[in-house]
């Protein structure tokens, strides 16, 4: 895992193999965006006892979907630090294990990269402390609140922090090469809304599930990309 600096004493990123996930910081008090593959929880720590932060301040796990790549550790993360585990109510029956993971609607160039995103191992069933709506506060952040962007699952979120500029698209947005509409969708009109919805935030700090965190000229950039998007 690598340990990536976004905002200095405020934002990282905790890039996995597959996928990566958010640690936000508000003084001591922490907060993750996603929670990596399960297995990773140890990482996760070492990673927060790097930056001179301790893994018991973590207040909160927002997982913006439910794709294993997302919500692997959450659980042991939970368990171990009495942090509270936040996802979409539309997405949490699946987190919790009560209903299948949705399957895509891919194209055929998504075939080969499907089957190698399930290399990564199922999350177990994860407890789900609370159920999250559109614009609910999320109590970090100054003012984080969740834009629901359904079409990449049912209970797609992004997390939109105004004060700082920053938004954490999860999987709607991907940035592995050009910026684009993200993969593996099980609506691809209401992922294209999603994206130009998260777009509209024109935020100045752009974070994804799949590549590098945008930080130059990224209300345009996000603009541009979803207004080229073929439906």
């Amino acid at each position: 895992m690598d340990l990536v600096e976004v905002l200095p004493d405020r934002l990282h990123m905790l890039r996995f193999p597959i996928g990566q996930a958010y640690l936000w910081q508000d003084g001591e008090a922490l907060a993750l965006i996603d929670a990596g593959n399960v297995g990773s929880a140890a990482e996760i720590e070492g990673a927060v006892r790097s930056l001179g932060l301790l893994p018991e301040r973590l207040e909160r796990i927002v997982l913006t979907h439910c794709h294993r790549d997302h919500v692997g550790a959450a659980g042991e993360l939970a368990a171990r630090w009495g942090a509270q585990v936040l996802a979409h109510r539309l997405d949490a029956p699946v987190i919790r294990g009560e209903r299948p993971v949705p399957e895509p609607v891919l194209l055929d160039w998504e075939i080969p990269l499907y089957a190698h995103g399930l290399t990564v191992p199922e999350a177990p069933p994860t407890r789900v402390d609370r159920e999250l709506e559109d614009g609910d506060a999320l109590g970090f952040g100054d003012g984080a609140y969740v834009v629901h962007a359904p079409g990449h699952t049912d209970g797609s979120i992004g997390v939109h922090l105004p004060r700082h500029g920053v938004l954490f698209a999860g999987d709607c947005v991907a940035a592995v090469g050009p910026l684009m509409l993200g993969v593996f969708n099980v609506d691809r009109g209401r992922a294209i809304d999603s994206f130009q919805r998260l777009a509209a935030l024109a935020p100045s700090i752009a974070c994804f599930g799949h590549g590098d965190p945008l930080t130059v000229g990224t209300a345009a950039a996000l603009a541009k990309a979803a207004a080229e998007t073929p439906s």
